[in-house]
């Protein structure tokens, strides 16, 4: 049986939250707990603006699971030897070159699909 459909006044379900990569779950505390890292090192990747964190009611930082991701991938660097604005710097790069191989694969389905006007 499946859950019955949220209200949209109400908002989304836990369920919802649960899935949702982009919920803001974590505490500071628990996030740098999970990733093996100090309060610090995260504090520093919101100066930097490579993460900003949601604020709760009283304006402790809340982090998701796609953020905790990229703090991983920039800790993995850090611990390469990059400093944190190296890493940083990286994991952005990374990202943008992702997005455009992924524009691009789309765009050449598109270009792939559309019929030959050299074809009889």
């Amino acid at each position: 049986m499946s859950p019955p459909n949220p209200d949209p006044i109400d908002g989304p379900s836990a369920a919802d939250k649960l899935d949702d990569d982009t919920y803001p779950a974590y505490s500071m505390g628990r996030a740098a707990e999970i990733l093996g890292v100090t309060q610090v090192f995260l504090r520093g990747l919101d100066a930097v603006q490579l993460l900003t964190p949601q604020r709760s009611a009283g304006g402790h930082r809340r982090y998701s699971r796609y953020q905790l991701r990229i703090a991983g991938r920039v800790r993995e660097l850090v611990d390469a030897g990059n400093t944190l604005e190296s890493a940083c710097q990286i994991v952005i790069l990374q990202d943008q070159l992702a997005e455009a191989q992924r524009v691009n694969t789309d765009l050449q389905h598109t270009l792939d699909q559309r019929p030959d006007p050299d074809r009889h």
